[in-house]
Order: structure tokens, then sequence, then C-alpha cells
């Protein structure tokens, strides 16, 4: 976990409040900006306390001391991780379908933040679980955990995340669904196109399709839950698997989506980064050779 940043104020910066300094250039967030004036050494410029107030200096080092934070318990439980990336900052992986990612009264100890605790024990590390996407139990594919708030607030908005789906019908070209989605009348689960919804935007390109279903290729510009999954169906295709929002579980017995492929900038060295994860068997069996392939 990254508990000291370290920067330097470049030329243009230079007569810069600290305060603008630190929101603009080292991305902290008002509420972490407030934290850390109350924490002893909490924000220095070449070894002195740096006030909000004050005039950044060219070519002077700025260090942050990320605060302590409080940790909810989490069994840990031994288990094995598809580990795509990971650093002092971050960890992604690839979540198999069929695994809850957080705790819920159902599921206790069989879930992603089990076996990341496990693993972070292991490593002799210590980090509040905190994922920057949440995939539904039973879609697979890349989860990514920031292990401090600094790195989570930065990759807030910044990642861009391609899925991909098997669709009911054949579906070809590209195209934009720009529809409002709401809780249907009577479920507190099952999410509806309706005109007082929350608004939604998903953009799908057809990779490959069959007379009985297609591959989609998708990316959001907003993420309402069951977003995908309740899109598609207003088109008239549902996801495979999906029962839910009307799809068949004949050839999958889960609805087949699988967020495939993270876009972002490293939150503290600014390198751009590529993640992806293949696609597990109970989709791959139904793709035709390398169609699945997104870039």
């Amino acid at each position: 976990m990254a508990e000291r940043l370290f920067f330097t104020v470049p030329a243009e910066c230079g007569g810069m409040t600290a305060k603008w300094f630190l929101k603009g250039r080292c991305g902290l967030s008002t509420r972490m900006i407030t934290r850390l004036k109350r924490e002893k050494d909490g924000i220095l410029m070449d070894g002195k306390i740096l006030r909000t107030v004050d005039q950044v200096r060219a070519g002077a080092e700025i260090v942050i001391s990320l605060p302590g934070e409080e940790f909810s318990f989490i069994e840990p439980v031994e288990g094995v991780l598809d580990i795509v990336y990971e650093d002092n900052c971050l960890l992604a992986v690839n979540k198999p379908p069929e695994m809850p990612v957080h705790p819920v009264k159902q599921h206790q100890t069989d879930t992603l933040a089990n076996i990341v605790t496990w693993y972070a024990a292991q490593k002799g590390e210590s980090y509040v679980f905190r994922t920057h996407n949440r995939l539904d139990r039973n879609t697979s594919g890349l989860v990514l955990m920031a292990k401090d708030k600094y790195s989570v607030n930065l990759l807030k908005n910044q990642v861009h995340k391609t899925y991909l789906a098997l669709v009911h019908g054949s579906l070809s070209g590209e195209g934009v669904i720009d529809a409002p989605i709401g809780l249907r009348d009577g479920s507190k689960i099952v999410r509806c196109v309706r005109e007082d919804g929350s608004p939604s935007v998903t953009h799908y390109r057809s990779l490959f399709h069959s007379t009985e279903y297609s591959l989609l290729s998708l990316w959001l510009e907003t993420g309402r839950t069951h977003q995908i999954r309740c899109h598609m169906s207003s088109l008239g295709h549902p996801l495979l698997g999906d029962d839910l929002y009307g799809g068949s579980t004949e050839r999958i017995r889960r609805q087949a989506l699988h967020c495939a492929e993270m876009a972002f900038s490293h939150p503290v060295t600014g390198e751009r980064l590529l993640l992806k994860a293949p696609v597990p068997e109970d989709m791959e069996r139904l793709i035709p050779g390398s169609a699945y392939e997104v870039s």
C-alpha cells in the first residue's frame, strides 16, 4: 500500500496555492485534503508543513502521508486468484463466474473479498478491500481493486471497460442504446427501461452473428445496475443464460457476460495500462475461432 506519496512541483505550477496543486496535479479530493490537514506531517513541502493557503515553489518536493484507514472484518479464506496485474497500489484479477465479489447474507466465506483478504495476509499486506468495479456473481472478468484511498479516487470515471456478451438473435453492425433505467414496478432486483429512470447509455458492436445468437463488444457511458442485461433485453436480444431478463439457459447456465478489458492511466505513475482477461470456457465454446478478440 502506498503510505507516502512524492511529487515534484513543475515550473508551470510555481506560485500556485497548495490547495489547487493538491487537487489539480496530485488528484486529491477535497475530503482527503481536509483529512490530511488534521494529520501530523500530513502534507510537507521540502520537509516543512505545507498549509493549503501556502504557495508551492517550482522544483519543491511535496510529500503526502496517507492517513490510516478503518477496516471492516472480512474472514480470510484460502483460495486461488487469477491475478492479471498487481503492484503496491492496485490489484486486478480475472473473476470466475459463480463467485460473489462482496460478502452478503447468503455468501459470507465464498467471495472474492474473502480470498483477497487471505492473499494479502500471506504477503504481509493489510488494506481495505475496495473495488473500482463490482460484477454480478454470475458475470466473469476483470475486477480492479485499489489498495489505498488515493488510488481509488484517481481511478473514478477514468477506467474504460470493455465487455463481451452473447445475446439471443442475429445482431450485426453497431449502435448506441440511450434509454433510462429504473426498477421494475413491484421488484427490488429487476430493472427495466422507463421514462422516469436514471440516464443510461450503452455502446455495442457486433463481432459475430448467426441466426441463433450474436457476440457483442460493449462499453458503458454510465454504470447502472444490470445495465447491459436490461438494455439488451429491451432491444429484444437478451443475454444467453439470463433468465431474469428473458434469456434461455439451454446453452449456458449463467448470463453470458464477461468484463474483458480495462484501459486506464496508473494513478501514481501515470503509465498507460491495458489489462485483458480471456473469456471462460462456458462462453468460449460458443464463440467461433478468434471472433472474441476485442482489440
